[in-house]
């Protein structure tokens, strides 16, 4: 895949997300092909800490690689096309199983923002769980066009969404913003854990919310915020 701006992007953002432990081995980040709308790039099957320029492939909608070149793409490829075709609007899509966010999706206690860093992951994040529509006998893993859509479905018009006991799932408009989300949804889910244990947090409202959005998502911030991620993940920025 030749070289360009976006790509390079694509690997930094699956450098930075493993830096800030929001994946592990397990994990991945996509991005709609600039060129080609019904196509989107992901890496081949590898640790995201390890992923390279030459990793990347590209897919159809449908999760079929354009040019595998006997590469081994990852199972769950299909949340990332099913998202981008529910979802006109998104260009990225993150996948993560993040340790501090897993209890909100085994639990009925939701994710609120109460930070105003996290105003980025939105007003409501639902939970969708595999076994009410495909029963219990699946590995939770998202295997198909029909899962996937069925995750996008619950998913909505809403920035994440966690999938019970497994991970969640982060849509974005650009690479920059999904991983911004994806972070704070972390960061969020931790300090959301720590005040539930210290009293009754006071979440953001609907427009602390979205006023706050709007200036974490301004060039003022988020240039500020890519840079810094990218030079604690080693990088320098892209």
């Amino acid at each position: 895949m030749k070289p360009r701006l976006e790509f390079e992007q694509l690997v930094a953002a699956n450098r930075i997300l493993a830096h800030e432990q929001v994946v592990d081995a397990f994990g991945h980040v996509s991005l709609q092909h600039p060129d080609h709308r019904h196509h989107y790039v992901l890496s081949r099957s590898r640790a995201p800490e390890f992923v390279k320029l030459d990793d990347l492939m590209e897919f159809e909608l449908d999760g079929e690689p354009i040019d595998g070149q006997d590469r081994t793409p990852y199972g769950e490829r299909f949340i990332h096309g099913a998202v981008m075709e529910g979802r006109p609007g998104i260009n990225a899509v993150v996948h993560n199983h993040a340790y501090d966010v897993l209890p909100f999706g085994l639990t009925d206690t939701p994710i609120k923002p109460l930070i105003h860093t996290a105003s980025v992951i939105g007003e409501h994040i639902p939970m969708w769980d595999i076994r009410d529509k495909f029963g219990d006998a699946t590995d939770m893993l998202v295997r198909n066009m029909e899962q996937g859509r069925d995750l996008t479905t619950a998913l909505d018009d809403n920035t994440c969404i966690l999938m019970r006991g497994h991970g969640a799932v982060i849509a974005g408009k650009t690479i920059k913003e999904a991983v911004v989300a994806s972070i704070y949804l972390m960061i969020n889910a931790r300090i959301q854990t720590i005040s539930m244990t210290m009293g009754n947090p006071v979440y953001l409202s609907p427009k602390e919310i979205k006023n706050m959005t709007d200036v974490q998502f301004s060039p003022l911030a988020m240039d500020r915020m890519w840079e810094a991620f990218c030079l604690r993940a080693g990088l320098e920025p892209i």
